[in-house]
């Protein structure tokens, strides 16, 4: 069931159902995001995170480009793979001299 405001929002449902007095439930029905919109968002998150990893650069790299940590990383490229968009083959390697020119 779509939502009746479909709007992202920066406080979890339950907080929200606190403070308004209701359930859970109904701040859920009355504020989530569509299915359909989810999943997009997430495919094309997963999408960014796999072009990066695709490039060479590193777990902490992708996390920095996508405003996240590391973990939240493993997890999208595991996703990736387990639903068949990638299949864990790094296309570039980042080029060793270019890492121990940047060092120095």
């Amino acid at each position: 069931m779509p939502a009746d405001i479909p709007a992202r929002r920066s406080k979890t449902a339950r907080e929200i159902a606190e403070q308004l007095g209701v359930s859970v439930r109904t701040v859920v029905r009355i504020a989530a995001e569509p299915r359909d919109q989810f999943l997009g968002r997430a495919r094309a998150r997963r999408d960014q995170a796999v072009a990066l990893r695709r490039t060479g650069v590193t777990y902490a790299v992708i996390a920095e480009a996508l405003d996240t940590t590391v973990g939240p990383v493993g997890r999208l490229l595991s996703d990736a793979r387990r639903l068949g968009e990638w299949d864990g083959v790094i296309d570039q390697r980042p080029d060793p001299e270019d890492s121990a020119q940047k060092a120095s």
